[in-house]
């Protein structure tokens, strides 16, 4: 249970004075939903305002604060902005713009011949000193509640700064006073603030760099985390196991292992046959053959007499990891069986039984494998494929399906740079793929300005009556534009003017058996062309398709990048990615681009990236489950992610772990952060 000191962070945004429904939609839109939300809402600069007495053309571009006259007003039309026109105390004459059809409120605001203090930016137009859109226009008796340096914050529609301002005053006046949870030596290196001060000199102290110690708190709480499963899965009873390798003798694979597959699979051998249950991270580029070593750790268990499991995070994987393992285990004697939400009636209830009574070896399936109502006889092994699209308490759900703790192998094709991987998998041991089987080809990756669409499109044509298919990938979009769906719609439509019913679409919000059909119509060569979102980044394998076709290319992050030009390349054909760009392309995004051109090599990928701008979409590849780092930046988890780690290490290992007065107030970092999963950890083992 959440500590009570910390109930007033967890409050909601709308219990807030003067926070009603409209102002809810705007914050809902910052994820600001919760009075802690706001307290961590970080200024994205600060104003800074000049105090003038008189206008001059040498303030130009600065923001002054002025006393004004307002003695005209004058508009061209219904589509014509207001103008206000205004002196100073000595008859220099400003031009007060407001933009809009509502032309009754400035004039309210301003009436004719009452001095006014405004603030704003001054500029130039014409001949005529103007500002538009004063800041603040108050009373002349209220010039000193003008702050001089003001925090400017991310805003959305219908939100203005001032707003903003008031409401996280309101969450300073919530916010307690909190123990302090860092190492001593730590804070005094660093010359910290406490915790509260820290969060009041973020909003109010320019230049007073708080958010380092606000950030290293997130990073600490996700490091002790991390630390707190590793340790409570060492104290846990699990199942060792040796298989007598009777199963996995009999696969007939298709070409030799690689020698870094041989050693992850040596490395899995030797946690497995340990009482301590496995807790392992295996890291593979696209295409390195991770599923085979996966399998591998699967029928250990099986042979030793013990069940299995592999979680995917969506339906399509399921089914199409379902599919590669029921090729390479025909003929053994393997029950192999599959359990995702669309499952139902008796075909659900005869695998459950399956499971139960321990008739079936190997399950595949989605979040449903973890259900309440699904009851395992003696499961000893789970492996989780892309494990960034889960969360820790939903990784725990699994492993609590046993008397004893299964031993877990979590899969990810996603490249992290191994300055990185602390942060994100820090409770796991890790094993790499790092070369790819034999005979797997280069994708020839090219990038080709959007203004050339016509021949790419008509290199389509050529692709797929030479009978190959291809994808075409749409953007991400921003969400002032269009949604993505309504991208991929707009092109599906497009192409299929031209090759009609060949083409087909697939996204995130249709029915399982509908993408289903569609991704089947695809495979079997039905379908030509596949319009998708970026719901195809995994669990799509189709040998026939050799050209990848991403749209505007430079707002995709490098490793989604990377992870959709590895859908093609898995057959025995020369495969392409064309990658299509706009034509304002930043020195970063160029860069980006040319690296992807270069390149196939996802680990080479992902630390170029990390040195090229930082660690952000890295760092965001977790798309559901926990919500990432919140407070800390990129950089500052690249900065802090060695001194947190050691800091927390130091607390278990010297300092008296949790139970410790220091360990106390590291309880409240870890649920003020929402890793409380750490403590439950502690509590439940």
């Amino acid at each position: 249970m959440r500590p009570e000191i910390l109930n007033p962070l967890f409050g909601e945004t709308q219990s807030l004075k003067g926070v009603g429904k409209a102002l809810a939609k705007p914050l809902e839109k910052l994820r600001l939903t919760r009075v802690k939300d706001l307290l961590y809402h970080q200024p994205s600069h600060w104003m800074r305002r000049k105090r003038v007495d008189e206008l001059d053309e040498i303030d130009v571009g600065e923001t002054i604060i002025v006393e004004v006259t307002p003695v005209d007003y004058r508009s061209g039309g219904p589509r014509s902005p207001l103008r206000v026109h205004a002196t100073d105390k000595v008859g220099n004459f400003i031009s007060l713009t407001y933009f809009g059809r509502n032309t009754g409120w400035p004039k309210k605001l301003l009436p004719l011949g009452e001095p006014k203090i405004i603030s704003g930016k001054l500029e130039r137009y014409g001949d005529e000193l103007q500002m538009v859109h004063p800041d603040q226009v108050l009373e002349p008796n209220q010039v000193n509640e003008i702050a001089l340096v003001e925090p400017i914050y991310p805003l959305s529609d219908g939100l203005g700064n001032t707003r903003m301002r008031q409401l996280i005053d309101q969450t300073i006046e919530l916010a307690p006073e909190l123990p302090e949870w860092i190492e001593p030596s730590q804070l005094a290196t660093k010359k910290w603030k406490a915790w509260r001060e820290s969060a009041v000199s973020l909003h109010r102290v320019e230049g007073e760099d708080a958010s380092e110690r606000l950030a290293y708190d997130e990073i600490f709480a996700n490091q002790l985390a991390f630390m707190l499963v590793r340790a409570s899965n060492r104290s846990k009873k699990g199942v060792p196991i040796r298989g007598d390798g009777k199963l996995r003798d009999q696969l007939q694979l298709p070409f030799e292992l690689t020698g870094a597959q041989k050693r992850c699979i040596s490395e899995i051998e030797s946690d497995l046959a340990q009482a301590a249950p496995m807790l392992r991270l295996l890291q593979g580029d696209v295409g390195s053959g991770k599923t085979l070593v996966a399998l591998m750790a699967l029928l250990n268990a099986v042979e030793a007499g013990h069940q299995a499991a592999l979680l995917a995070p969506t339906e399509i994987l399921a089914r199409q990891h379902f599919e590669s393992l029921q090729k390479l285990l025909t003929g053994m004697p393997v029950n192999l069986a599959i359990l995702t939400g669309r499952d139902k009636g008796k075909m659900r209830e005869s695998t459950l039984m399956g499971l139960a009574d321990g008739s079936i070896d190997i399950l595949i399936g989605t979040h449903a494998i973890f259900q309440e109502k699904v009851q395992y006889r003696n499961l000893a092994v789970a492996v989780i494929d892309e494990q960034h699209k889960f969360g820790v308490s939903q990784r725990l759900m699994l492993t609590q399906k046993a008397a004893l703790t299964p031993h877990l192998l979590a899969m990810t094709a996603t490249p992290i740079p191994r300055t990185l991987t602390l942060s994100q998998y820090g409770e796991m041991d890790v094993s790499r793929i790092d070369e790819l089987p034999p005979g797997r080809q280069a994708i020839e990756t090219r990038v080709i300005s959007d203004g050339r669409l016509a021949e790419v499109v008509d290199g389509l044509e050529r692709h797929i009556a030479g009978s190959g298919q291809a994808y075409w990938v749409c953007p991400l979009v921003e969400e002032s534009e269009k949604s993505d769906l309504a991208a991929a719609e707009e092109r599906a439509a497009t192409l299929r003017s031209r090759f009609g019913d060949q083409v087909g679409l697939v996204h995130g919000r249709m029915k399982g058996p509908e993408k289903d059909a569609v991704m089947e119509r695809f495979q079997s060569n039905q379908i030509k062309i596949l319009v998708a979102t970026t719901v195809i980044e995994v669990g799509v394998d189709v040998p026939n398709a050799s050209l990848m076709v991403i749209e505007a290319a430079d707002r995709f992050g490098l490793a989604q990048l990377h992870q959709l030009r590895g859908r093609v390349g898995r057959g025995s054909a020369k495969s392409n990615c064309l990658l299509l760009r706009g034509e304002a392309l930043s020195e970063t995004a160029r860069a980006r681009l040319t690296l992807m051109r270069e390149t196939n090599d996802g680990f080479r990928i992902a630390e170029e990236d990390l040195r090229l701008r930082g660690a952000g979409e890295l760092l965001g590849t977790r798309q559901s489950g926990e919500a990432g780092f919140r407070v800390a930046s990129p950089e500052q988890v690249q900065e802090f992610i060695g001194p947190a780690t050691d800091d927390a290490r130091l607390l278990l290992d010297r300092d008296g772990g949790l139970d410790s007065p220091r360990g106390q107030a590291a309880r409240l970092a870890l649920y003020l952060f929402e890793r409380d999963w750490g403590v439950s950890l502690l509590r439940s083992g």
